[in-house]
């Protein structure tokens, strides 16, 4: 077994493909990190589990369902990047950003470049609607990391389609894993479930956390089923929790953290 293993990783060091290798690639110093090497999220609590940040130079991916608190820990994410003057990216599948909310965040809309996709929730039989839509939105993705000076690059699939996520080539997030090492950009993919396999990337999972006191009665506080906070009738925010499933500036022990998102009201 050792002797195949060795002989596979000297043909893949052969054809210059030895970055899918986790063995050829030196954890970062979780301690040392800065900004040349991670993206930091802007939460304390949560870059101290991913080792400082999303690790600059690879595809990571930020996973779960909706209500999740995924939109929350993204615009944080952007908000953080901007503040540091990097320019960021969102490539939008849905066409679902909300600017209102980003603004709201404390993203710098200056130093952010929306591009919006369309893809059909509901197809019915037209499947390739959907296919040709996800492959359009990932060659202006493409471009985009090719581009190059953006500190934070953003695909957002979330509530895409899974089929159509599904039938695209492994290659595809091997040619992406390509574009971006080396650099200075962090690619971060936002979706139901994983879709890229990055060697050096991280994949980071929310879910909401579970209460059990309840909703909130009258003017007092309480949780919800589903993690959402309540003061009376008005929504307050969710709570949330971010696991990290793989990551090697952390190790392979899954590390869990519980997140705050707070509801703001104009």
């Amino acid at each position: 077994m050792a002797l195949a293993r060795a002989d596979l990783e000297s043909l893949l060091r052969s054809r210059q493909l030895d970055r899918t290798l986790t063995t050829t690639l030196p954890p970062p110093d979780p301690v040392a990190a800065g900004d040349d090497t991670v993206a930091a999220t802007g939460i304390t609590s949560l870059d101290a589990h991913l080792g400082g940040g999303f690790p600059r130079g690879q595809v990571s991916e930020l996973i779960g369902p909706r209500s999740s608190g995924r939109t929350s820990l993204l615009l944080q994410a952007l908000a953080a990047a901007t503040a540091r003057g990097e320019l960021t990216a969102v490539v939008d599948v849905l066409d679902m950003f909300d600017v209102e909310s980003a603004a709201a965040a404390g993203v710098d809309l200056t130093r952010l470049l929306w591009i919006r996709g369309h893809v059909v929730m509901n197809p019915g039989m037209c499947r390739d609607l959907n296919q040709r839509a996800i492959e359009q939105t990932l060659r202006a993705f493409a471009l985009v990391l090719q581009a190059g000076n953006f500190g934070l690059v953003v695909l957002d699939a979330t509530d895409a389609p899974a089929d159509a996520i599904r039938r695209l080539p492994f290659t595809t997030w091997l040619r992406l894993q390509r574009m971006v090492e080396g650099s200075t950009t962090a690619c971060l993919l936002i979706g139901a479930e994983p879709m890229a396999r990055s060697a050096a990337g991280l994949t980071l999972q929310l879910g909401t956390v579970i209460g059990d006191r309840g909703l909130g009665i009258g003017g007092g506080q309480g949780i919800g089923k589903s993690g959402a906070r309540f003061s009376g009738q008005l929504f307050k925010g969710l709570d949330a929790s971010a696991k990290v499933i793989r990551s090697r500036a952390v190790g392979r022990t899954e590390q869990c953290v519980t997140l705050r998102t707070e509801a703001s009201y104009v």
